[in-house]
C-alpha cells in the first residue's frame, strides 16, 4: 500500500511537492507548477502547502 510522504531526494523547501508526485508517479516539477498557479489564481496553494509541510510525515532515508 502506497502512503504518502514528504520527499526526502527530491526537496525544494519541505519536499511536500515531491511527495506528492512520487505518490502519483508524475514529475515533481508538474506539481511544482500546479502549486504555484493555485498561488497566484486564488491565493489557496500557500495556505495548502504549510498545512501538508506540517501533517505528512517525513519520508524514511532507506527507501
Amino acid at each position: 500500500m502506497k502512503k504518502l510522504y514528504k520527499s526526502y531526494a527530491d526537496r525544494k523547501l519541505c519536499g511536500v511537492c515531491g511527495g506528492v508526485a512520487e505518490y502519483f508517479g508524475i514529475d515533481s516539477t508538474i506539481v511544482r507548477l500546479a502549486l504555484v498557479i493555485l498561488i497566484l489564481c486564488f491565493g489557496t496553494g500557500i495556505l495548502a502547502y504549510i498545512i501538508a509541510a506540517i501533517i505528512m510525515p517525513e519520508q524514511n532515508n532507506a527507501m
